[in-house]
């Protein structure tokens, strides 16, 4: 309040300083320059009248004209300025009357009998007392002056006077802000910094590992109740605290436990591999033996015992063997993945010749057909990849329709990064309702009597497509015969060469969309098909070996 009650007491001389300093420059300055110029003025009056009455030229009262005119600008002028000047008002007026006077008296009568009777007779009027007469207008101009530059003295001295008593208001207020600052120093640093300086050493207590430390404060209740609030964090801290170090502890537990699952698990891989090599080398010789003794049995005793010694002989060589493929089955699908020769760029063209070739007698003796479109390089493991399409083909060979020719179809479209790879038939069709359960290890739909197999083959397919990063399915929405998908990671520069073909600025964006297979499905034939039938009608060449791969009743085509 004192600080306000000195600021405005401040502003009130400042305004009032300013106020006298405007009054000498604007004023009092002014009006000491109008009356010099007043002066001028009556003294052009003067010299004009004496001049006219000497020469009697009218040219000569030239300047008293001027004079006149100037004399009632400047009194107009000052007149202006004496709101607050009573007494230059007065000795104005005074001059005014003198002047008037003079005019009156002298320059008047001067003038016309001039005029009238020569100049002789108007020097006649220019006298003594004439001149008297003028030297009270110029006295009562010097008494004008007086009075202003008494009045200008007056403005400096308020000027001088405001300005002492606004220097000393500053100097009190600076003692008042240096006084004050001290009090405030000292009040904050009672209320406010000793108190937090306390609250700081107890949260350090705290942050050093005692979280049970409570924390007090004293002070203002605005530092008691962040004390509280503090106080508050760090009862939650030590809560989350105590739940965090019993999910530690129970972490550890599940830790420890892991750790021995997962030695568990390596000892169980240990005897998984211990039991792979002893039925690859161990079982398989006795197997060996029970189906080659029992072969020998059904040669050389067949006939000569009774039927059903025929049939039991039967049973069992027939157990050997599905014994010995369903241990070389078990011994591939755990191979996958656990021993692998490293990825590399397959050609899947290449691939379907060999499954062609691995085939070959299963497609002549059901004079199955086996086609294929372009397929795509992909990186994998060749081995796989041709036991994957190979499973896939066989299964296809396997589960025809009764007197209907096989027709085997696989083709390849690009989805995203990655290639779809369909094999289509024609053969007995897969239920919706068991198209998952088909790739379940020992699945069977079909007695061993209908379809031969060990149950296992779609398994191992289903391992190797997983293995290379891709999935598999039955399609169920066909009209006719399986047809199974599988997706594998198509190549970087596959991709971006189908991207570029798709873009709305490339030309061959129509034809890169055949080319990928985008254009339409793999199950439905294609407008334009990159291969070449092998029909029956197709002529034979010169040295009687069937054009496009055919042989005997079998047809392949390779696209």
């Amino acid at each position: 309040m004192l600080l306000i009650g000195l600021a405005a007491a401040e502003a009130a001389m400042a305004a009032r300083n300013r106020t006298q300093i405007d009054a000498i420059l604007n004023e009092t300055g002014p009006l000491r320059v109008q009356s010099q110029e007043l002066l001028n003025a009556v003294l052009d009056q003067e010299t004009a009248v004496r001049g006219y009455a000497v020469s009697g030229d009218p040219n000569d009262l030239t300047p008293y004209q001027a004079g006149l005119d100037q004399e009632k600008n400047v009194v107009a002028a000052m007149r202006a300025l004496l709101d607050n000047y009573p007494q230059v008002g007065q000795e104005l007026r005074i001059v005014e009357e003198r002047a008037e006077q003079w005019r009156q008296s002298v320059a008047v009568p001067v003038i016309t009998t001039t005029e009238q009777s020569g100049t002789s007779a108007g020097q006649a009027l220019v006298t003594e007392r004439a001149r008297q007469q003028f030297d009270q207008v110029r006295a009562a101009i010097e008494d004008l002056q007086a009075e202003i530059l008494t009045a200008r003295e007056q403005s400096a001295d308020d000027v001088r006077n405001s300005s002492n008593v606004l220097v000393v208001l500053l100097i009190v207020a600076a003692l008042v802000v240096v006084v004050a600052g001290a009090v405030l120093l000292l009040s904050l640093d009672r209320m406010v910094v000793r108190p937090l300086v306390g609250l700081a050493d107890q949260v350090r207590e705290v942050a050093k590992g005692d979280y049970q430390h409570g924390i007090a404060i004293t002070g203002p209740p605005e530092f008691v109740q962040l004390g509280a609030d503090v106080d508050a964090m760090r009862q939650k801290i030590a809560s989350d605290l105590a739940e965090v170090r019993e999910a530690r502890e129970r972490i550890e537990w599940v830790n420890s436990q892991l750790q021995k699952q997962a030695e568990e698990l390596t000892r169980s891989n240990r005897d998984l591999e211990q039991f792979a090599y002893v039925a690859s080398h161990d079982l398989q010789e006795p197997l060996r033996k029970v189906a080659s003794f029992c072969q020998l049995l059904q040669r050389r005793y067949a006939g000569q015992l009774d039927e059903r010694a025929d049939q039991y002989i039967a049973f069992a060589v027939d157990g050997a063997q599905r014994m010995q493929r369903l241990i070389n089955d078990l011994l591939a699908f755990s191979r996958i993945g656990r021993l692998t020769t490293g990825f590399s760029e397959v050609d899947l063209n290449k691939v379907m010749g060999d499954v062609a070739g691995q085939t070959e007698a299963a497609r002549q003796y059901a004079d199955a057909e086996l086609t294929w479109t372009e397929l795509p390089v992909i990186r994998g493991e060749e081995p796989l990849l041709t036991n994957l399409l190979a499973n896939l083909v066989s299964n296809s060979i396997k589960f025809r329709r009764p007197d209907v020719p096989p027709k085997v179809h696989v083709s390849a479209r690009l989805v995203g990064a990655e290639w779809e790879i369909s094999c289509q038939d024609n053969g007995i069709g897969i239920e919706p309702e068991f198209a998952d359960k088909i790739f379940v290890i020992f699945q069977r739909l079909h007695s061993k009597d209908a379809y031969p197999g060990t149950g296992i083959g779609l398994a191992i397919a289903k391992k190797i497509v997983e293995y290379h990063g891709g999935r598999v399915w039955v399609d169920t929405d066909v009209p006719e015969g399986t047809t199974i998908r599988f997706t594998l990671p198509a190549l970087p520069e596959d991709v971006e060469a189908a991207a570029a073909a798709d873009s709305p600025e490339s030309p061959q964006a129509a034809a890169a969309g055949v080319a990928t297979g985008d254009s339409a499905p793999s199950d439905e034939t294609p407008a334009t098909p990159p291969e070449q039938s092998a029909g029956a009608d197709r002529p034979d060449r010169a040295d009687g070996s069937p054009e496009g791969g055919r042989t005997g009743d079998m047809r392949e085509t390779v696209g």
